[in-house]
């Protein structure tokens, strides 16, 4: 199970190929010698970088839907529109999507971030934006986390 972590400032390159960190690729392993698929993120102005294995749980679980329920066909088509499969190169860069970047409107300047099972995948302007948003996390902690009670997996 993945459980990647970390924060990393890139830059993309003349052609929009962005070097993957050699410690994600690390953390990674054999995973991203796989591949990837690239999606928009459905609650921020960012991407998702999915490991394959990590993608095809996700579309085990799309499979689930049934599809002649409109709101199931519709949260398909929407989440599953722009998904891209993405893969590194011998020198560890990968080419993003051009129409999944101009929608998260990215810059050359990027940010990945390690997020359990996931890379998101920040222009560097928007993620500070975010960070500096004004979020009491002492409230969004007890809200989110207190009702998983106190397992600590001991």
């Amino acid at each position: 199970m993945l459980n990647l972590l970390g924060e990393f400032d890139c830059r993309l390159d003349a052609k929009g190929r962005l070097v993957l960190p050699a410690q994600l690729r690390k953390q990674l392993g054999e995973q991203a010698d796989r591949g990837f698929v690239m999606n928009r993120d459905v609650h921020a102005p960012c991407l998702v970088l999915y490991p394959i294995s990590v993608w095809e749980g996700t579309t085990k679980k799309l499979d689930r839907l049934n599809r002649f329920i409109k709101q199931n066909a519709d949260f398909i088509r929407r989440f599953t529109a722009g998904a891209s499969p993405v893969s590194l190169d011998p020198t560890g860069r990968m080419l993003l999507p051009y129409a999944l970047m101009k929608d998260a409107r990215m810059g050359k300047d990027i940010k990945l971030l390690g997020s359990g099972d996931r890379i998101e995948v920040w222009d560097a302007k928007a993620y500070t934006d975010m960070r500096n948003e004004a979020v009491d996390m002492s409230v969004l902690s007890e809200q989110v986390m207190a009702p998983l009670g106190n397992d600590d997996g001991k």
